[in-house]
């Protein structure tokens, strides 16, 4: 977790200016050009004016709150977004991974741990490499996917998926038949031997509402029940 990424543009979205002062000065000693915004319209107002490789996104927020922005960010366009959430909002935090954003960091938070989650997910995002190296990923039961493009389709039409949705895809797929506790799943996607397990859930149910022909019978993705999850790729004689 070392590797230094190239310097990136990131917005910060918080309204504590504290906090806010902490993590911008952090990412600048990190080598990157940060944006601040206090709330939400402002937020929406620099995104739409000027891209960004990154977006670290307060929940609570004056005037549009986070779950909101994260949502008409994502509609925009797939920019990473890192969320911060207070401890115990645990519903807050589900349904912003449900909107799609890529982690989420627990205020009070270590400066140094969210650089460190900064870079992992633009490292992600930018070289196209899913977590655990860049293998070849095969086409199985119709899906295809191209980890240089991040592009991904299934049965010829295309995927639209966040990039934890691509990395654990691209896990499942490189590993067919193997059955994987949540804990494997957030240190070898996700790159962490630490963090709420339920993140890994919300990625599998999200998946599965885009794969599966039906997501309350999930044929594909298989819960392995006391242990996690298994990919099971044959679907209807498909590779």
């Amino acid at each position: 977790m070392s590797t230094r990424t190239p310097p990136a543009r990131i917005l910060v979205v918080d309204d504590d200016p504290t906090v806010a002062e902490v993590v911008t000065g952090y990412l600048h000693r990190a080598g990157h050009s940060v944006d601040h915004a206090a709330d939400g319209p402002t937020a929406l107002d620099r995104a739409a004016r000027q891209p960004h490789d990154l977006v670290v996104l307060d929940l609570m927020l004056p005037g549009i709150d986070g779950l909101e922005v994260c949502r008409r960010l994502r509609a925009d366009r797939p920019v990473p977004v890192i969320m911060l959430t207070a401890r115990g909002d645990e519903d807050d935090r589900i349904a912003g991974l449900e909107l799609g954003a890529d982690d989420y960091v627990t205020k009070p938070f270590s400066p140094r741990e969210l650089v460190l989650r900064v870079e992992s997910v633009l490292r992600r995002s930018r070289t196209g490499t899913p977590a655990g190296g860049g293998q070849p990923v095969p086409r199985r039961a119709g899906i295809q996917l191209d980890p240089q493009t991040r592009r991904a389709t299934k049965d010829g039409q295309p995927l639209t998926l966040t990039l934890r949705e691509f990395d654990l895809l691209a896990h499942f797929l490189t590993h067919p038949g193997r059955a994987h506790s949540r804990e494997e799943l957030m240190r070898d996607v996700w790159g962490w031997d630490f963090g709420d397990l339920s993140t890994v859930t919300v990625h599998v149910r999200r998946l599965r509402a885009k794969i599966e022909d039906d997501p309350a019978a999930p044929r594909l993705i298989q819960t392995v029940w006391g242990v996690g999850y298994r990919f099971e790729p044959t679907q209807e004689g498909k590779p």
